[in-house]
């Protein structure tokens, strides 16, 4: 088994056990690009925790990297659950430090499993419900894409806002530290 295996946990919930291959803190570097701003490249950190009930608690970090790979100041952080539901569903809350509340809708898929460890899975998600402060940009809705790929979580994000329709945002590949 490699060090970023997760075996399948008989002590977690019943219900999150197809979603446990996320658990522990991953951190990577990935790329942001809109068509109104600037390519950009970022650190993060994010961490998938559990506390015995049925669903997972989320947080990402993440810093604006120069080109040598030095942070220059932070960026995005957001924060919120990952609740599976009946039938691979899967439900996403989250709070974002830009002013901004999502509600993710999709699925959750385990395509590999060997000596009860998963050794891949995916989940493809799309907003249901986006709402914002008074003062957050615009921001209509996104597709959030997430896999276990050799080990590594890797993700992207396809967003609609400020007048452009849903287009490449982000997209990154975290490495399994924790």
């Amino acid at each position: 088994m490699s060090e970023s295996s997760t075996p399948l946990p008989s002590e977690l919930p019943e219900a999150i056990v197809s979603i446990s291959w996320l658990l522990g803190t991953w951190v990577g570097v990935g790329l942001g690009t809109y068509p109104t701003i600037e390519d950009f490249r970022f650190g993060q950190e994010v961490t998938f925790t559990n506390d015995g009930r049925p669903f997972l608690t989320y947080s990402s970090t993440s810093w604006i990297l120069d080109e040598d790979g030095n942070r220059i100041r932070p960026a995005a952080s957001e924060y919120g659950f990952w609740r599976p539901q009946p039938d691979n569903g899967l439900e996403v809350l989250l709070v974002h430090s830009t002013g901004h509340l999502e509600t993710y809708h999709g699925t959750n898929e385990v395509t590999g499993i060997a000596d009860a460890t998963i050794t891949g899975a995916r989940c493809e998600l799309k907003t249901d419900i986006v709402a914002r402060s008074e003062n957050a940009k615009e921001y209509d809705g996104g597709v959030r894409l997430y896999g276990l790929i050799e080990g590594d979580l890797g993700w992207a994000f396809d967003m609609s806002a400020v007048g452009e329709p849903l287009t490449n945002h982000l997209s990154a590949r975290l490495a399994k530290i924790g």
